[in-house]
Parts: C-alpha cells; structure tokens; sequence
C-alpha cells in the first residue's frame, strides 16, 4: 500500500523525469549533453554557499544558489572555448573539476559546523527524494510544469534554431534568446531535480532518456514523446524500488533503471538495434550468396 506521502513523491519524481526527459533531448540534439553535466556538477557550491550564508535548508534560496553557479558554469565554459585554444571537451573537464571540487570544500564545512551533519545537504550528491518536505515537492511540481509548458510552445522554434539557425535568422526567429531560454531551462532543471537525483547523476537523467529516444523514434517529436515517458517512467519506478530500502539513495536507482531501459534498446530496437542490425547484416549475406 503506497502512503499518501510516497504518493506525492512519485508524482514529484515523474514530472521530474518528464520534464528532464523533454529538455534533455533538446540539449542532447543541441550537442551540449556534457555542459548539462558540468551544470549539473556546479549546482554543488551554490546549494552549500547559500545554506553557509543562509544558515537555513529552504529549498528555494538553495536552488538560486544553484542556478548562479550552474550559470556561472556555463559561462566560464562558452567563455574558456571563445577565448582560449582549449577545446570544449578539456574546458568542460576543467570547470567541472574546479566547481565541484569548490562544491566538496564547502560541503566540508558545513558538516565541520553544529548540526552540518543534520543539515542533509550531503543527500543532493546521490539525491535522496524521501528527504524531500511538501513545500520542496510544490517547488518541484512548479519548475517541471514551467520546463514542460516552455518546451511545448517553443519545441517548434527550437528544432528550426538547432537544424538550421541560419534559416531561422533569416525569418526573424531571436535566435539568441532561444539559446539563452534552453540554457536556463536546462539549468532549471538540473537544480530542480538535484534533491531527488542528485548532483553527479542528474545529467544522467538528462542524458540517458533522449539517447534512448533516438535508437525508437523517427522524428523530433516522436523523440521527445519517448525520451518524456521514459523519463517519468524511470523516475516512478527508481523512487518506489528507494523507498522499499531505508538509506537507498533515490538518484543511483532511477538512473539505473534508465540505463537498463537504454541497454535493452540497444539490442531490441527495430529501427537501429543491435538484433535488427545482425538480422539485415545475415539477409544481405544470403542475398549476396545467393546471387
């Protein structure tokens, strides 16, 4: 029997997955998965600088924490590519390193400190949704549904920015502000589900789902429809199997169960599964002896 309690987390937790599911495709046909990891990772230094300052867990005032680091994470990487010879891949590894590393320090201090270890920041490393008050599952309910809404009335304008941005100019599409918009979502969404699924796993979640998209659907929409679901669904069954264990980190299971979805795709999938792959690979092979 499910206790009105997990109830509402379940909820929380599938519109999490929903909305990561939705924005991560977006960011993974964009070509920026692994700033969603560094964001991801930055989020660290903000939740523990503004408990330090705040002295208080109130979600919000951590969460603008986050999205200042996040942020200034993004920034530090487009700005290191601009302006230095560095490659994206070595500037990403490079401020991923230097703010998580940041994010640990602090963190540090926080448990040094009376009643840090009571704190519970330590659970937005792994994530751990049954730590989650209702004023933290409204805040979360509140963002996925801003990330959703958002993706649906922009999904149109945003395949046209990343397929073809010099067309989209050409029409009068602001470009620049569509870019600036999925950053911030994208941003949005990682400190919104940093809580339940943590910091070093988050970007899986924004990762794993639209990948596993791609290996199914056809079309962008198709895409988003599947990475969504898939998404949501990991999100529900990661948090209930959490909570049949006390102490079980919530962000290791559901990113598992994303995982597994993705490993069963690449081997089932009709459209470019391993299976279908061989299967056409041997045909071709009787065709050609055939002949």
């Amino acid at each position: 029997m499910i206790s009105g309690n997990l109830l509402w987390i379940l909820v929380g937790t599938m519109l999490l997955g929903l909305a990561a599911g939705v924005i991560g495709t977006f960011s993974f046909l964009q070509k920026q998965s692994l700033i969603g990891d560094a964001a991801a990772h930055a989020a660290l230094p903000g939740v523990a600088l503004a408990f330090l300052l705040t002295g208080e867990k109130d979600l919000p005032i951590l969460m603008l924490g986050a999205v200042i680091t996040s942020t200034l994470a993004v920034y530090s990487i487009q700005g290191i590519v601009q302006y230095s010879k560095l490659k994206a891949d070595a500037a990403i590894g490079l401020v991923l390193s230097v703010f998580f590393g940041i994010g640990i320090v602090f963190l540090t201090i926080v448990n040094r400190q009376p009643g840090g270890n009571q704190s519970g920041l330590s659970d937005f490393i792994f994530g751990k949704a049954a730590a989650m008050t209702k004023s933290d599952l409204y805040w979360l309910v509140f963002c996925a549904g801003l990330i959703l809404l958002v993706s649906v009335l922009l999904q149109k304008q945003w395949k046209l920015m990343i397929f073809d941005p010099v067309y989209a100019k050409s029409i009068g599409l602001p470009v620049h502000m569509l870019k600036i918009t999925l950053t911030a979502l994208i941003v949005l969404a990682i400190v919104t589900g940093i809580q339940a699924v943590g910091v070093i796993l988050m970007s899986a979640l924004l990762i794993i789902p639209a990948v596993t998209a791609k290996l199914w659907a056809k079309t962008v929409v198709g895409m988003l429809i599947f990475s969504g679901l898939l998404g949501g669904f990991s999100g529900v069954i990661g948090t209930y199997i959490s909570s049949l264990k006390t102490g079980l980190s919530t962000g290791p299971v559901i990113v598992l169960v994303s995982a597994l979805a993705f490993i069963l795709s690449y081997f089932i999938s009709p459209r470019a599964g391993l299976i279908r792959k061989y299967l056409h690979k041997r045909r071709m092979q009787r065709e050609g002896d055939a002949v």
